[in-house]
């Protein structure tokens, strides 16, 4: 009996996941453990094995496509093992569908039958027959299981189409002219150029003397994180607000910390950042502002007792924001150790679904390149995202009256605190960013505590 392969879900926040490149190609042998595809989500990569020795009959996705998860996406069995007639049956209890997990450690469980499709999906066989027909999907009613679209659906609306000639099929995309002006009202190429615009009218043609430009498909996870932004900004009324604090007493005390041998046992050189200091600071402040550790959903707003931070992660393969869990339980060494761990899981690709979310409160940090000032966009659905800035040396009265200068110069870190109108005032954000820059500002008095 011919293997189906699924797309395994990756965690339980995870939807869809995107095909990066096959491993394989219809009629390689494999084995049970060889790696198929690998994927990726919104949050890390991942690679696929097989799940079954024999031949891969059919791959039903092509590199680039955005899959739901508990999707066939392969078939594996013998050369010429009829296997087509498995692609509508429903053999999966829906307590094995939602047993099936995946995280960068597990392997992918066999299956011998496919499992329904979410709502608007449609089969490899009516793809590939819309495809040959040049029909767009959107024109079909599924009448499959959750509304899924069959082959039966797609040859139903082809029966109520027009035929088209060969050159009309080669140069149609989305939408087809009701009627034709051929021969028995059959449309033609030059029915559909009329009804669908040249696709070169809106490419620019770009002189000698500009060079040779080169293009990028937007897809994978970059398309994500672009989808992901333009959601945010849709659909949040984002503000930002800017200051800044004195980080000479932190820059003083960080000079002086060592961490203990116990913390990095392999790497017991490391020092405390910047930037740990900072996500110790708005762990400590954030349970005074319960209404800025919050999450906003439809008409309701949920605040948190426990800190949860996001820590953007810059990878190779875009950004991550890890978690850092119960952050305002941690102490300062802890916090520290746990970042650089969540970071090199995320560089490394070894990062788990579940480690990729959930945060309450995210905090991204561009000091480090030269950053004054700046506009984070929210994770949604936070309430409020910090961004940290570079240190600058600003003018501050100078405490001794009798000195000939009446002012000195203090290193100052700056902020960034992008909020959720929908959720926090302006006036309440402000107390946050002015309790957190005295916190800083004083962050000998925190430790101590």
């Amino acid at each position: 009996m011919a293997h189906i392969l699924i797309m395994p879900r990756q965690g339980n926040t995870v939807e869809s996941c995107i095909i990066v490149n096959w491993k394989v190609k219809e009629g390689d042998l494999v084995t049970d453990e060889t790696i198929i595809c690998e994927v990726e989500t919104d949050k890390a990569a991942f690679e696929i094995p097989s799940g079954a020795a024999g031949t891969v009959l059919k791959l039903f996705y092509n590199e680039g496509d955005d899959v739901p998860v508990l999707t066939p996406i392969a078939v594996i069995g013998n050369v010429g093992e009829e296997w087509q007639t498995a692609e509508n049956k429903d053999c999966c209890s829906k307590d094995n569908i939602d047993s099936i997990e995946l995280n960068s450690q597990t392997s992918i469980p066999g299956f011998q039958s496919t499992v329904p499709n979410p709502q608007s999906s449609i089969s490899p066989r009516a793809r590939s027959l819309a495809e040959k027909e040049a029909l767009s999907i959107e024109m079909v009613p599924g009448t499959g299981p959750d509304g899924r679209i069959i082959e039966r659906d797609v040859q139903t609306t082809l029966d109520q189409r027009p035929a088209l000639t060969a050159a009309a099929k080669a140069a149609v995309s989305d939408k087809t002219p009701a009627a034709g002006s051929g021969i028995g009202g059959r449309v033609t190429a030059e029915d559909v150029a009329r009804q669908v615009p040249n696709p070169q009218s809106s490419v620019h043609t770009p002189c000698s003397s500009e060079g040779v430009i080169f293009e990028t498909p937007i897809k994978g996870i970059r398309k994500i994180i672009s989808d992901r932004m333009l959601k945010s900004l849709s659909e949040t009324a984002q503000f930002t607000i800017n200051a800044s604090a004195s980080v000479e007493k932190l820059q003083d005390i960080r000079k002086k910390i060592r961490f203990p041998e116990y913390i990095f046992e392999e790497h017991n050189d490391m020092k405390i950042t910047i930037n740990d200091f900072i996500l110790f600071a708005v762990s400590r402040v954030l349970p005074r502002f319960s209404y800025m550790n919050a999450h906003k959903a439809g008409d309701t707003i949920q605040t948190f007792e426990r800190v949860h931070l996001g820590v953007v992660v810059e990878t190779s393969r875009g950004l991550m924001v890890p978690v850092i869990r119960n952050a305002d339980l941690l102490s300062l060494f802890q916090i520290s150790s746990e970042t650089k761990r969540l970071a090199a899981a995320c560089q490394d690709g070894s990062v788990k679904p579940d480690e990729l979310s959930g945060s309450t409160f995210t905090v991204t940090n561009l000091g480090s390149l030269g950053i004054t000032s700046f506009t984070p966009v929210l994770n949604i659905p936070e309430a409020a995202i910090l961004g940290v800035c570079c240190i600058e040396m600003k003018p501050v009265a100078a405490e001794n009256e009798l000195s000939n200068c009446n002012c000195r110069f203090e290193p100052h870190i700056g902020f960034s605190l992008t909020v959720n109108h929908q959720v926090v005032d302006g006036a309440a954000a402000s107390r946050f960013l002015k309790a957190l820059c005295e916190i800083v500002a004083n962050i000998d008095i925190i430790l101590s505590d």
